[in-house]
């Protein structure tokens, strides 16, 4: 039996508000759309955390031996700067600035992000598609909502009638904004503008002479609006409704309304099932940006090339200091959160490290079933990674005083102990053990063995001040010992 028949899953809703049980529209199925990244510039921290959220995600639904469609874009056509409908379009900027073709640009760029996300233990989605390799049907879409008698075109241009739209459908239900205040909000138009509403967005942009992406269309030669690619994606891969769209808490307003409004105009019916948004991570308490400094990039906290933190951090570090915040949670990001995360890393793999050593009981003494539960129910809560890593840190628990020999567990429930926390730890939080890999390992644990032995000695004749000399020495080098009733071992 599958295990997502045995666990309720329960998810936080954005075009509700509420949490509400996960009904796949096919049964053992799922269809995940995410919002990737416009490959003008290195990916950022808080693009990585929003990823990872959803990495995070699609993993558990794996877990849960659902078959998963994970469908995230590449857009590489560009967003106008400032994401709006007029002016320069971000990547032909950065490929006028740096003398370069666009192509270029992009090509740079989704290399950068495919590493960096490899670097942080990332599945890659099941598809991943580009805006560029998507014009034909970004056009087909234009078409249709022409025709619907939403979509009008001014001047080689084509745009979204919203106030149209909003006659018979409800433009604003995702943000939970009102249109008829959003346009007492907002500026007349200036005479000069094409468009017959302020609200009213982009479909399709006639390219100006000097604008360096353009593709041929029935109204122009151009380049087609922001919302419209992760229509025209999510629907050629995911069906008209499918289950899930997520993205940053930032895209849902305009880009995912904007979405919205795209797929009624064109299909007749609402998309997406469940809307899910990843909330904003700040740095020292600040909103990171460029312009002032208080910026650092994934790339930066492994390297240690940086002037926020004290010392490089693995990537398994960070991606573990990132989940101890709930998705939905605003993340402060600084140096000392991180350094205490390393300290509750090491001590999660320490205890993995340590299962391996324990040996079956005739009878168990711990509620393993219970333990196990609470870890999926701390999950089925809108994937709640900081209560599931109490949990873990419970069976951390577990582990020290199975070896101390204070509690037991018989055979059967140990391999079910080993396996929920390697699946946890491993498979649904995608950490990994970052021991030393190369080949000096098998070098460095022989000369701490020979020390460890040298120690022993000594403290068998009394020579206390050398044993602790050996002792506080590998501790300064980041070797820490520990004495049990097996003898002593070390952890780095």
């Amino acid at each position: 039996m599958p295990l997502y028949k045995s666990q309720q899953l329960k998810i936080y809703n954005s075009l509700s508000g509420e949490k509400e049980v996960f009904t796949p529209i096919h049964e053992g199925n799922v269809g995940m759309y995410v919002c990737g990244p416009t490959v003008y510039s290195n990916v950022h921290l808080g693009n990585l955390r929003t990823f990872m959220s959803f990495d995070v995600i699609f993993r558990y639904f794996q877990h849960l031996d659902y078959k998963v469609r994970y469908v995230r874009n590449i857009t590489d056509v560009g967003h106008i700067v400032d994401d709006v409908d007029e002016g320069e379009d971000k990547i032909a900027k950065k490929a006028r600035l740096e003398q370069l073709e666009p192509m270029e640009v992009v090509q740079r760029y989704t290399v950068d992000f495919h590493e960096i996300l490899s670097a942080f233990n990332f599945l890659p989605p099941s598809i991943e598609p580009t805006a560029t390799g998507h014009i034909i049907e970004q056009i087909e879409i234009i078409k249709k909502i022409i025709d619907a008698g939403i979509g009008y075109e001014a001047n080689g241009s084509v745009y979204f009638d919203v106030v149209k739209f909003n006659e018979t459908n409800h433009y604003g239900r995702l943000s939970g904004r009102n249109i008829e205040e959003m346009l007492a909000n907002t500026r007349d138009l200036d005479g000069q503008s094409d468009k017959r509403n302020p609200q009213d967005f982009a479909l399709w942009k006639k390219a100006e002479p000097q604008h360096i992406m353009r593709w041929p269309s029935p109204w122009s030669d151009g380049f087609p609006g922001w919302h419209l690619e992760c229509t025209a994606m999510s629907t050629k891969y995911l069906g008209n409704h499918f289950d899930i769209h997520g993205g940053g808490m930032d895209l849902k307003f305009p880009h995912h309304e904007c979405e919205i409004a795209q797929n009624e105009a064109c299909t007749g019916q609402t998309p997406v099932n469940y809307w899910l948004h990843a909330n904003m991570l700040t740095l020292n308490g600040k909103k990171m940006a460029k312009s002032t400094g208080n910026n650092i990039l994934p790339r930066e906290i492994l390297t240690g090339e940086n002037t926020i933190l004290s010392k490089a951090f693995s990537a398994s570090v960070t991606r573990f200091f990132m989940l101890q915040a709930h998705y939905r949670s605003i993340l402060d990001f600084s140096d000392d959160a991180i350094v205490a995360a390393e300290k509750g890393y090491k001590r999660l793999m320490e205890a993995m490290s340590s299962l391996e050593s324990i040996t079956a009981a005739a009878q168990s003494t711990l509620n393993i079933a219970e333990w196990k539960q609470l870890c999926y129910d701390a999950m089925n809560d809108d994937f709640n990674t900081p209560i599931l890593i109490a949990q873990l840190f419970e069976g951390v628990r577990f582990v020290n005083v199975l070896k101390e020999g204070k509690e037991s567990l018989t055979a059967e429930d140990l391999k079910i102990f080993t396996t929920a926390m390697n699946g946890f730890v491993f498979e649904v939080l995608g950490l990994e053990d970052e021991k030393i890999s190369d080949g000096n390992n098998d070098k460095l644990e022989g000369t701490v063995n020979l020390l460890i032995e040298m120690r022993k000695q000594a403290r068998e004749n009394k020579n206390f001040a050398l044993s602790d000399q050996i002792r506080d020495q590998l501790l300064a080098l980041g070797i820490q010992l520990k004495d049990g009733k097996e003898g002593t071992t070390f952890s780095l």
